[in-house]
């Protein structure tokens, strides 16, 4: 099923998320409606924050990324990661222009650390420890930042941050257009 994502501005995006047991009721459904949301959104990645469920669990599909050949380490990776923790970011800091599919219209340069440990649970609770670099290892500290209340734009310059207020404004307002469903905050009712 499709769920709505839920915009910049919502009161869940910033909830501390709680851990996600071994028989979480239909947690496949939940990883299933995720990745169909995800993918309608056009998307790489989606947290449980996004869809309103203040959960620790994110995924992930990056080969979208490999559309043109160029990252042919991203081929494969799609992933389902529940209770992940990083346990090391580590190498230089380099910039990427990043977006947001609960802060549409909106992409700025973030500069993350070029590698990642993480710890997590798969789909079967299985646990994991995965070493990843460059466009990887972004994708995952992006959507880690969601199941910890923090959001692309918190790592952007205070100037940019001020120059791009009033569209976060209009997106929480739902004064925007977007070609996927989504919850507004300050409006009752609109996808």
């Amino acid at each position: 099923m499709i769920l709505p994502i839920v915009a910049y501005g919502d009161s869940v995006l910033r909830k501390e998320t709680k851990e996600i047991e071994k028989d979480y009721p239909d947690l496949n459904i939940l990883i299933e409606n995720m990745f169909e949301t995800m993918y309608a959104a056009k998307g790489v990645g989606l947290a449980a924050p996004q869809i309103g469920k203040a959960l620790r669990i994110f995924i992930v599909d990056a080969s979208g990324f490999n559309e043109d050949g160029e990252h042919p380490e991203l081929a494969e990776f799609k992933r389902v990661y529940i209770n992940p923790i990083i346990v090391e970011e580590s190498g230089k800091e380099w910039k990427f222009e990043e977006g947001c599919l609960s802060i549409p219209g909106i992409r700025e340069d973030v500069s993350r650390k070029s590698n990642v440990v993480i710890e997590y649970y798969n789909e079967n609770f299985e646990l994991i420890e995965e070493t990843l670099d460059g466009l990887s290892a972004r994708v995952i500290q992006h959507e880690y930042d969601h199941i910890e209340a923090t959001l692309f734009t918190d790592h952007i310059n205070p100037l940019k941050k001020r120059l791009i207020k009033g569209k976060l404004n209009d997106i929480a307002k739902g004064n925007i257009q977007v070609g996927y469903r989504m919850k507004f905050p300050m409006v009752k009712g609109k996808h």
